[in-house]
């Protein structure tokens, strides 16, 4: 590699193996889709409305009136999209390994807690999105799905795409949806920490926003799905973050972001594609996604606060335990510990 002393600016070797570059350009393809794809498909759906074409910008419109309930009912995945080879380059790039402490049966709905949220949510998306994780060899017959911000799925074009890969809306009616399938089979996977988690994703970091976060509890009491929680260990380590500590200008602006349009907006950086300096794309660490074990719920219709809150106590003992039982396997220190706000 070489670097360039007067900006510290550390380049990429000038020979690299073609993997190693097909992984980059996936994972190049993968942050653009986070970043910019919504912004070009609405784009193109204005230019389409207004050019020669906008008898085909009328008729899409109309689809998406008669379709606008599909991310509310699971969805429209596609194997095919699924199974990109695509998606093996982009799973090789960290790398990111799935991994499964207990068999799941696949006569119950499972409500997965996918902690932490990280800045791009990369473990989830390569866990449960794609073929590559091996999620369908590992829990036979469970059909996974990962919920994303509403707003994305009123974006024209972009919300076919993403519902291919098995992403669904995460409003109630789409979880509920999901969990009270009869026959079972089905994972609505849920980053807890959601949004304002992101903010505080950053090497290191240890602490969940979760205390206070007992909407999904309630979710799986009420259809009686199984709670699963999943820890990703290595997601906080992918980007830098400015500093934006709790009663800065720079968080105050982003909380207020965060509550008036439900988007955060973290300020990350990492790496490029030819130098190692700087860049949005992230940094090459090895992400492992542990599920634990399931927390049988008995259906309850009508929980009180109390069936909540001891179902709550439950899952962050379980999220805890599963975390300690496999931070030594995967760089944690001993010493350190989850800090659940």
């Amino acid at each position: 590699m070489y670097v360039c002393a007067e900006m510290k600016i550390e380049f990429a070797p000038l020979h690299v193996p073609l993997r190693r570059r097909l992984q980059t350009a996936a994972v190049v393809q993968w942050v653009f889709s986070f970043l910019a794809l919504a912004q070009v498909c609405l784009a193109a759906f204005v230019l389409l409305c207004l050019s020669d074409w906008w008898i085909v910008g009328v008729l899409y419109a109309g689809w998406l009136y008669l379709d606008r309930d599909t991310p509310l009912c699971g969805g429209r995945r596609s194997q095919w999209v699924r199974s990109w080879s695509v998606w093996t380059y982009f799973r090789d790039y960290f790398p990111i390994t799935l991994i499964k402490t207990v068999d799941l049966d696949p006569c119950h709905n499972y409500l997965f807690g996918f902690h932490p949220h990280g800045v791009l949510v990369a473990g989830g998306f390569g866990s449960f999105c794609t073929q590559a994780s091996g999620f369908s060899q590992m829990f036979p017959g469970l059909t996974p799905y990962l919920l994303m911000l509403p707003f994305w799925f009123r974006v024209p074009f972009f919300r076919d795409y993403i519902m291919c890969g098995g992403l669904v809306s995460s409003e109630k009616a789409s979880a509920s949806y999901l969990l009270s399938r009869p026959g079972g089979g089905h994972a609505a996977v849920v980053a807890v920490g959601g949004a304002p988690e992101s903010l505080d994703a950053r090497p290191g970091a240890l602490t969940l926003q979760l205390l206070q976060r007992k909407g999904f509890i309630k979710l799986a009491l009420k259809h009686g799905a199984w709670l699963v929680p999943v820890f990703s260990f290595g997601e906080n380590e992918l980007f830098d973050q400015m500093e934006n500590p709790a009663g800065s200008t720079l968080r105050r602006l982003q909380d207020r972001l965060q509550r008036t349009m439900g988007v955060a907006l973290p300020l990350f950086h990492a790496r490029g594609v030819f130098q190692y300096s700087f860049g949005l794309l992230p940094y090459r660490k090895p992400i492992y996604t542990v599920v634990g074990r399931p927390i049988p719920v008995v259906q309850n219709s009508c929980p009180s606060k109390e069936d909540i809150d001891t179902l709550h106590t439950l899952y962050m003992e379980g999220l805890m335990q599963l975390f300690e039982e496999n931070k030594k396997h995967y760089g944690i220190p001993e010493d350190k510990q989850l800090k659940f706000i």
